[in-house]
């Protein structure tokens, strides 16, 4: 989780949301972390581009994270990326590193990936790069291009 976090932390102009127990976010979202692009620090009103989830939510069961250790990674990349992704329904919706549709949210582009290992991390830097910078087209903000745009791992 260090790595994912480490990664998704250096990147320019993302701000992250990290609820706290006792904080002003609900209990549901504490622990979780939540990356927007939002150079200036505040908080944009859309959807985060990427989520770090650390538990089962009530309607979002299928990924079975309550037990110690597991969590997930949610990463928006867009219908049509989504689905030039080829993924399938899962064997195993449990199954740990391993790129598969969101559970409930692949209608709307999302994909996931439960505790993200060597098998997964070769197509999850560049997705969650290419997360960042679609967000950041969509709210109309620019990117120093030394540092991002790289090409799309899935053509």
């Amino acid at each position: 989780m260090q790595q994912i976090l480490s990664t998704l932390r250096s990147f320019d102009g993302v701000l992250e949301l990290a609820p706290r127990e006792g904080g002003d976010y609900p209990p549901v979202a504490w622990g979780d972390h939540f990356f927007y692009w939002s150079p200036d620090g505040t908080v944009p009103r859309t959807q985060p581009f990427a989520t770090l989830v650390t538990k089962d939510y009530p309607d979002d069961t299928s990924s079975d994270l309550d037990p110690e250790g597991r969590w997930r990674l949610n990463i928006h990349v867009g219908r049509r990326r989504l689905e030039g992704l080829g993924l399938g329904e899962p064997d195993d919706p449990t199954a740990p590193d391993v790129l598969q549709p969101h559970p409930l949210y692949s209608r709307q582009g999302w994909l996931c990936v439960i505790l993200p290992g060597e098998r997964t991390w070769p197509a999850v830097l560049p997705l969650l790069e290419l997360a960042r910078d679609d967000q950041r087209r969509r709210l109309g903000g620019t990117l120093d291009t030394a540092r991002g745009n790289r090409e799309d791992p899935m053509g």
